[in-house]
């Protein structure tokens, strides 16, 4: 039977969530807008005050081709941010598994540290540490597949860090992706409140921070 782990990214992922980032842009035919460096995932994630947190899926069956350890085939990119009307969040940013293990349904292995896992967390400029420890069979039950996986492991999370809800964005195309959410009971705010979804580019930001108001 083949096995798989889910831990916290290390440093040394670096390589690879920058791979699968880059997978997964291709996916959505946006490839060419990935311009994110090794070197800013170092800095922004493995720093004193983090911008985002990160879970790795690996096959242990499988070495990487950097001989860096087991090849690493999904990742998930999170953060913790504040609603004011309903409190926490947990923002999944990006979630991607490589095609060729999707729907695949394996028995996970253990985090590393046994059956636990330290979670560091910023909030308000507080650092926080969420430590979560359960029966290996509560966290990784035979029968369901990586994403599956990934995504009720960050559940766990989010309700042990009293957040009041999971939010994230799908690009429209995305049918698999979006019937995968509705399954787990996500709601599409953009279809049911008309909620719209704003990007100010940096050359904005630039203008508007040193131009005069208008």
């Amino acid at each position: 039977m083949d096995r798989f782990k889910l831990r916290k990214a290390e440093p040394k992922d670096v390589p690879d969530l920058l791979r699968l980032i880059k997978e997964l842009a291709k996916y959505e035919d946006m490839e060419d807008q990935v311009i994110l460096t090794e070197k800013d995932l170092l800095e922004d994630g493995f720093g004193d005050h983090p911008f985002y947190h990160c879970l790795v899926a690996e096959d242990p069956s499988e070495q990487s081709n950097n001989n860096n350890g087991p090849v690493v085939i999904g990742f998930a990119m999170y953060y913790f941010t504040y609603d004011p009307w309903i409190g926490k969040l947990l923002y999944l940013e990006d979630f991607f598994v490589m095609k060729e293990y999707r729907g695949k349904h394996k028995h996970f292995l253990a985090f590393c540290l046994s059956s636990s896992l330290t979670l560091p967390i910023t909030i308000n400029s507080h650092r926080l540490s969420i430590f979560t420890a359960f029966p290996l069979s509560f966290l990784f039950p035979p029968g369901f597949g990586i994403g599956s996986e990934i995504l009720k492991l960050l559940s766990h999370m989010a309700v042990k860090s009293r957040c009041s809800s999971m939010h994230f964005i799908v690009a429209e195309g995305n049918q698999a992706s979006i019937e995968f959410y509705k399954r787990r009971g996500a709601a599409d705010l953009s279809l049911e409140e008309g909620w719209r979804l704003f990007k100010i580019d940096k050359s904005s930001l630039l203008k508007m921070s040193s131009g005069p108001e208008e």
